[in-house]
């Protein structure tokens, strides 16, 4: 398994730099970021009180607005966590959707804004977040935090299937996902044909690796190898408290 530290250079970070452009490795890299984030961004239109249909149709049109109009150039580390930034475009995109609606209502003309205005003294740029939105960014938070982990179990599973384990995956894999109390390594060591002292360790590797695994997608967004550990401690608390 790669080591956060060791994979921190590989960054999403790096891959928002190559996205700044108009060239097909920036199309590339975008539409990478786009598959990477797109369910938080999904579940927090869902959470905003959208159906399934109109929750996948606006993560769409976010995405392909970052795509379209590469506003995604305003992204800069230096501000903050990539998560804050995919945040306050989202919102600044939300906000944007409303106002167009109320003008329709009201049978006036629709004037668009751009993801990536500049700020002013009275508006603020996608960096920073809209504090007029109904959902907490803790809810975001979550959800973002839910990603990451889904990724690092997709990553641990990858590697069980290269090394030809499916099986070993699919019976060690309660004790990431539920209350390892109420499991019995006795019958998973018997299905394994692994004695008790290699089960405990085949579930001490898979808690390890699974837990490298996330804190490499953290390192993925954030500026420094520093914050790694800061980030996961945050993220634990959100999914700890909010419901």
């Amino acid at each position: 398994m790669i080591s956060a530290s060791e994979n921190f250079h590989t960054t999403r970070w790096t891959i928002v730099r190559k996205a700044q452009g108009e060239t097909p490795e920036a199309k590339s890299a975008l539409s990478e970021l786009c598959q990477a984030y797109y369910t938080p961004i999904f579940r927090f239109l869902l959470l905003e009180g959208k159906s399934r249909n109109e929750a996948e149709e606006m993560s769409q049109s976010f995405f392909a607005r970052l795509l379209g109009k590469n506003s995604i150039h305003h992204a800069d580390q230096k501000k903050g966590r990539f998560r804050s930034y995919l945040l306050g475009a989202l919102k600044h995109f939300l906000a944007e959707d409303r106002r167009n609606k109320g003008r329709l209502k009201r049978g006036g003309n629709i004037k668009h804004q751009s993801l990536d205005a500049p700020a002013t003294e009275t508006t603020s740029s996608p960096q920073l977040t809209d504090p007029t939105s109904s959902i907490p960014d803790a809810y975001f938070d979550r959800e973002w935090a839910f990603a990451l982990m889904d990724r690092g179990l997709q990553t641990v599973e990858a590697t069980f299937m290269k090394n030809g384990k499916p099986i070993h995956f699919k019976i060690l894999k309660p004790w990431l996902m539920g209350d390892s109390t109420t499991l019995c390594q006795a019958s998973a060591a018997a299905t394994l044909n692994l004695s008790p002292g290699a089960i405990k360790v085949s579930i001490h590797r898979l808690r390890k690796d699974f837990a490298d695994a996330i804190r490499a997608e953290i390192a993925q967004t954030v500026d420094t190898p520093t914050e790694i550990s800061q980030e996961l401690n945050y993220l634990i608390e959100v999914i700890s408290k909010v419901t």
